[in-house]
Parts: C-alpha cells; structure tokens; sequence
C-alpha cells in the first residue's frame, strides 16, 4: 500500500512496507526524481537501513557470548510500517518490533519515521526507542536512489557529485573489498566525482564527515542535493554491470549512522565500528534532507 504527501512543488509517493519512498514528482518542473526499481538492476528504490547498515563479517556478529545470523542492511526494509499521523504535506509511519526479530537481534524497539515537504525539499527524520532494560547498540541508514539521466538529451556521464565536508572535521575514505570496509586515509582534497561508467566496478565509495553530496547536470540545472549534517559516513553506490563495464542507471547517495563490518572486526558487535548505543527508555532522533532542482 501506497500513500502520498503533496505541496505546490513535489508530490511524494512512500509505501508503507519499509515506509519507503518510490516516487518524487516536480509539480513545476515535471520531473520524477526516484529510481524505478526495476529488478533488472536493483528493485529497491529508497529504503532505510536497520539495525546493521552494509554487511557483517560472514553475516554474523556475537553479543553477550550468543552468536546472530543476519543479512546485508539488516530488516526493518521488508517490514510493514503503521501510519501513525498524516495531513496532506508530511506523514509519519511506526514499527514496533514486539519480539519479532529476536532471533536474529535480541532487543525490541520502536521505529518512526516522519516525511514532511519544505517547498521543494523532502525532510526525513528518523526516530528510535529503546523498549528494552538494557543498553541497545543498532546502526540505520538511508539509501535513496536517484533516476539517470533526469533529461532524455543527457546521459549519465553529464552528471557530477559534489562534496561539502564538515567544518573542521577530517574527512576519511574507504573503499570495499568483498563488501567489508577498508579504510584508504584522509581525503585531504576533496575533488569532484564524474559520473562514469566504471566508477562503481569495486563496489560502493565511501566517507565520513561529509554535511552534503549535491548531484548535478552540466547541461541543466536539474540535479538533487541531500543534506545530511552531522552524520558519520555516507556511501555512494550504483550497480555496476560486468556485462557492459557501466552502471546501473541511478546514483545512490547515503547518508548512515553506521558502516558495514571492517575487514578486521572481532565481530563483537559492541565493538563494531561506527556502532551506536542507545540507554534503555532513551530515544535516537537523526534527520535528513533531500532537495530537488
């Protein structure tokens, strides 16, 4: 099931499994921003990581000396979401996790996730409640996809991803092997990224301490910024095709509270790298921002 939010820019299509968002039309400009989900290439279009974003070391982790089996982004993408209160402009969706996945994470919590339109912008905001009597460590992470090309005379080597970092913070990059991260060092001049072909051949491109990613076309003005002050890391990602060396046509731009496994884990996951914890009764609050041109 779908349900749609609208302003005089966008209009804003979100199902209510994953509480993902599909589709995001321009009023003004005519534009759909999203990727189709076309399983050719990748059938998700924008869904929301959680509890593990990326992939653990041979998909498991140990927590209190038990040991957890769990796939690559975790499950909360492939639940069933309420909505919790909708007007025409924004809506908010919740999930109680009521035991359902202590097999494979042994804490229950609550999920709401909250869409609202600001002109021609589209804020998410995310929040987390520890149900539990102890300490709860989790990660979440967006992973909207952008259409390729937006015009019919471009292509996708027309466009670009610029990077803004986070005041007086060092930027690192890591790259993926086998889908575990390893760290390449500090990115000490951050350049633009042109769009090409065989850009995402080893996988995902991925940084900390980056505030915003705007794509962006050299023959028009249309483009998307995603703003995402204060998150640890994002990712950039397309599916690269082996059997013609270009990728996929969309552009993932990631803001995460949370990183794949690195290739020297212990797999403890309290000590999992970019992890975050969470007091009992306490609440997580994150937002984001997409902005379409």
């Amino acid at each position: 099931m779908t349900m749609d939010i609208e302003n005089d820019w966008l209009k804003v299509e979100i199902s209510n499994k994953g509480a993902e968002v599909r589709k995001v039309m321009h009023k003004k400009n005519g534009l759909d921003y999203m990727w189709t989900g076309d399983k050719a290439y990748w059938a998700r279009v924008s869904p929301v990581l959680f509890p593990i974003v990326g992939r653990l070391k041979e998909d498991r982790y140990q927590l209190d000396g038990k040991t957890y089996q769990m796939s690559q982004h975790g499950f909360l993408r492939d639940v069933l979401f309420e909505v919790e209160e909708q007007t025409s402009s924004a809506i908010s969706f919740s999930y109680e996790s009521g035991g359902r996945f202590l097999h494979v994470y042994p804490y229950d919590f609550k999920v709401i996730i909250r869409y609202s339109l600001n002109e021609d912008s589209l804020v998410v905001r995310w929040e987390i409640k520890n149900t539990n009597k102890e300490e709860m460590y989790f990660s979440i992470g967006a992973h909207p996809a952008f259409r390729l090309p937006l015009l019919e005379n471009e292509t996708i080597e027309d466009y670009s991803l610029h990077l803004i970092p986070a005041a007086n913070m060092t930027v690192m990059e890591y790259e993926l092997k086998n889908s575990l991260i390893f760290e390449k060092g500090m990115a000490n001049e951050l350049s633009t990224i042109q769009l090409t072909g065989s850009l995402f051949a080893q996988d995902a491109i991925v940084y900390s301490n980056i505030d915003q990613i705007t794509l962006a076309s050299n023959k028009s003005n249309h483009g998307v910024e995603v703003i995402f002050e204060d998150f640890p890391f994002v990712g950039i990602w397309s599916k690269y095709m082996d059997t013609n060396g270009k990728m996929a046509p969309f552009v993932c731009i990631e803001p995460w509270y949370g990183i794949a496994d690195t290739n020297h884990t212990t797999g403890n996951f309290k000590e999992k790298f970019g992890i975050n914890k969470l007091k009992p009764r306490e609440s997580f609050q994150a937002e984001y921002k997409m902005k379409f041109k």
